[in-house]
């Protein structure tokens, strides 16, 4: 006979008073030393465990992986996963064992419910943490699953969460032919964060230990994992609603409604997201490039699923929509061959020495560690302008990720250092002005 069927049920103050008359019963100490020893065990296995675990990660650093942030251990290996599981596993085991000799017992029935949700505790705050470990909004949810699961202790152990879950099991709702109950409702809610929690784990674990490994370029691995967390989430999400007995069929509508969405409301929104994957997986643009649209010249920083992030050499970053880096053209810089052709001009004084100031110019620009020797720098005389002559220097760089501007501004000084140490004129702009009486 079990303690559920020995004992009647006790609500409230009532509880508490059968509770303290058990503990005034004689077995009552062989209870407390079994519930020490399931925790020193706990403790030892869980302390014997790590130590395992901190060897292979060591070794892992060594070989030049970084440490994983581990759910089953936490910070100080008390707030992770593994010890409140083996805890509850012990003590369930220590319970089932005493019913059978005392149906009374006391100090264990407290104790299941205790580790119980210490251990989703455990669960949803380790897993936030890794997956999003600078979101407020998970801290929030931490706190909200902490206070639930605290309550629901509390509840059991007054006797008050059996009633409570029998009142909210009368209160239904009618959804076609469908009859949905309160209790159900708030069932489904708690599996569906439950699953989800699990899923966020099953993910990140997949992604630290999986693809960061087998994936070597960013942008794949990106898709990857963009890609496995949106899968599993929404399997979780399926298996959850599964679970608690919601009809799969009835997602037909919605799924018919969402694509009528798509296809007229959200044109612009859906080109952009699958832009964003195409572009991820022909790897067409990757992150790193360096890329020129619309005059914005810069270095991709972040591929999203929705835009780019372009980030040009003066700090300013744009958002370009993934749509428009399929459909318009992207100079990529960076994609077939690194070199490139950078050219500046310069005017100098009609009576100048034209060969002098070629080689002039020619030697600011192969004096400058960045510029190629082969193909080597070539100063042409472009133009007559109106204040002299404009002279085109041509240079070639294979390095366009550390910037254009600054390569430019060392060989303009070096220019004007050489044409004045050579008695060079530049001139200033020239104007006349003609006076009619």
């Amino acid at each position: 006979m079990s303690a559920a069927t020995a004992k009647s049920p006790k609500l409230g103050w009532a509880a508490v008073e059968q509770v303290a008359a058990d503990l005034q019963s004689p077995g009552v100490w062989v209870e407390i030393a079994a519930l020490i020893f399931c925790v020193a065990l706990a403790y030892g296995l869980t302390r014997w465990i790590a130590s395992r675990v901190n060897v292979a990660q060591e070794e892992a650093v060594q070989e030049g992986e970084s440490r994983l942030e581990s759910v089953w251990f936490g910070r100080r290996l008390l707030d992770g996963l593994l010890f409140p599981t083996l805890a509850l596993t012990l003590v369930y085991s220590a319970k089932r064992l005493l019913d059978a000799v005392n149906p009374q017992v006391a100090i264990l029935d407290l104790a299941v419910p205790v580790f119980t949700s210490l251990a989703l505790i455990r669960l949803v705050a380790r897993v936030l943490a890794n997956v999003f470990p600078s979101s407020q909004g998970a801290r929030t949810l931490e706190r909200g699953v902490s206070w639930l699961a605290w309550l629901a202790t509390v509840l059991w152990i007054l006797g008050f969460l059996p009633v409570i879950l029998q009142e909210l099991e009368t209160i239904q709702f009618t959804l076609g032919k469908t009859k949905i109950s309160l209790r159900m409702m708030l069932e489904s809610g708690l599996s569906c964060v439950l699953m989800l929690v699990v899923t966020l784990w099953v993910s990140n674990v997949i992604e630290k230990r999986v693809l960061n490994v087998a994936v070597n370029d960013l942008s794949m691995r990106k898709v990857a994992n963009n890609a496995v967390r949106a899968v599993l989430l929404l399997l979780g999400l399926l298996l959850a609603m599964s679970a608690v007995g919601i009809d799969l069929t009835a997602l037909s509508v919605l799924g018919g409604a969402v694509g009528v969405g798509l296809a007229f409301g959200l044109q612009k929104l859906a080109a952009n997201y699958v832009s964003g994957f195409v572009i991820l997986l022909e790897r067409s643009l990757r992150i790193g490039d360096m890329v020129k649209v619309d005059s914005f010249e810069g270095r991709i920083t972040d591929i999203k699923t929705r835009y780019t992030l372009i980030r040009a050499s003066n700090g300013r970053e744009s958002v370009v929509p993934n749509e428009k880096m399929l459909t318009e053209r992207v100079e990529n810089l960076s994609l077939a061959d690194p070199n490139i052709a950078v050219n500046t001009t310069i005017v100098v004084g009609y009576d100048s020495d034209v060969g002098q100031v070629q080689a002039i110019l020619c030697a600011a620009a192969a004096g400058h560690a960045r510029v190629l020797k082969d193909p080597a720098p070539n100063a042409l005389l472009s133009s007559f302008a109106a204040d002299g002559l404009e002279f085109t220097l041509v240079f070639w760089i294979n390095d366009p990720v550390n910037g254009l501007q600054n390569v430019r501004s060392d060989i303009h000084i070096a220019m004007l250092q050489g044409l004045r140490a050579a008695g060079v004129d530049i001139p200033y702009p020239q104007r006349v002005i003609r006076m009619v009486s």
